[in-house]
């Protein structure tokens, strides 16, 4: 990095430079496309919940790189890299690395005994680095990260009115409500009991994705119940508009037809917001939603980790 780059904490009033960095920046169109809210999930939102570094690299006033990263909880607490972004016009120049070492300084100051590049859910914009910004995956090798996961996403097409993605769930439900099962939109009074229903049968941190998609603009969620109790949930919009996920169906209604319903549920209101190509997100059941949305695998993301020095 030349002596005329300097590196600072991002401050509030820095964000729009962020968002405007990040337009330029990301590679992909569907990444730039969205750099307002993922720089508001990854930064804004975040902090609300967990310790989180906006740090900026300057030249002159100019911003021309940028890093979020942020701890997650435990003991010892796991440090993760959520974004690092570098103006087209700077990059080789060790903006990147300085960024990134700054980053490991500040995660094993606080405790962390390994930095994960990788989503830190339930805020994250993607689940680790796409492997077509192959220069970021030539850069964490050359930092001494290893890939220990891979992790994809789906594309379900919203473009068309005749999208398998976008059929009726009318027959599936009348099915269900014959069975006593009703399915409708959520609402943010329901947060508490899926919340519960989300920790209970599945863990992690999808009782927090749930938080981000009820009574958000651009998100939103729908759920399967039967006499009061939730039978199942999908949800959209918690981290990027673009984005469905997260969704999961009780173990003694699978099979029902609840899955899918709530899946093109979600998919049509995404439609209605404009959003033409919908990411579902770390996908796991490739055949269900291949099979209930025509949607294919299309995005890739290896997944690092690197052991951090002990600090003093």
């Amino acid at each position: 990095m030349d002596v005329e780059t300097t590196l600072a904490e991002l401050t509030p009033d820095a964000l729009p430079a962020l968002v405007d960095l990040c337009r330029r920046a990301l590679d992909l169109p569907e990444d730039a496309a969205e750099a307002a809210a993922v720089v508001d999930t990854l930064h804004t939102r975040a902090r609300a919940d967990r310790t989180v570094l906006g740090l900026g690299a300057y030249h002159g006033t100019e911003l021309v790189g940028a890093l979020i990263a942020s701890l997650s909880g435990g003991e010892p607490p796991v440090g993760h890299v959520d974004l690092v972004v570098v103006a087209p016009e700077r990059r080789r120049r060790g903006v990147g690395r300085a960024l990134l070492t700054r980053a490991e300084r500040f995660l094993a100051g606080r405790g962390a005994t390994e930095v994960l590049l990788a989503g830190n859910p339930p805020y994250y914009a993607w689940p680790g680095i796409d492997v077509r910004y192959t220069p970021a995956v030539c850069a964490a090798l050359a930092l001494g990260y290893a890939q220990d996961r891979t992790a994809w996403n789906m594309t379900a097409d919203l473009s068309y009115d005749e999208s398998p993605a976008l059929r009726t769930t009318e027959p599936a439900e009348r099915r269900l409500a014959e069975r006593g099962v009703t399915v409708r939109r959520a609402e943010p009074a329901d947060l508490p009991a899926l919340a519960a229903f989300a920790r209970s049968t599945f863990g992690g941190a999808w009782d927090g994705e749930l938080a981000g998609s009820l009574g958000r603009p651009g998100a939103g969620a729908h759920l399967a119940e039967r006499a009061g109790t939730v039978l199942g949930f999908a949800a959209w919009g918690s981290s990027r508009p673009s984005w469905f996920g997260p969704m999961g169906t009780a173990p003694e209604a699978e099979g029902t037809g609840i899955g899918g319903a709530l899946l093109r549920r979600c998919l049509r209101d995404q439609r209605a917001e404009g959003v033409e190509s919908a990411q579902i997100g770390w996908v796991g059941p490739v055949p269900f939603y291949s099979g209930s949305a025509g949607a294919r695998i299309e995005r890739v993301f290896f997944l690092y980790r690197k052991a951090l020095p002990a600090t003093k």
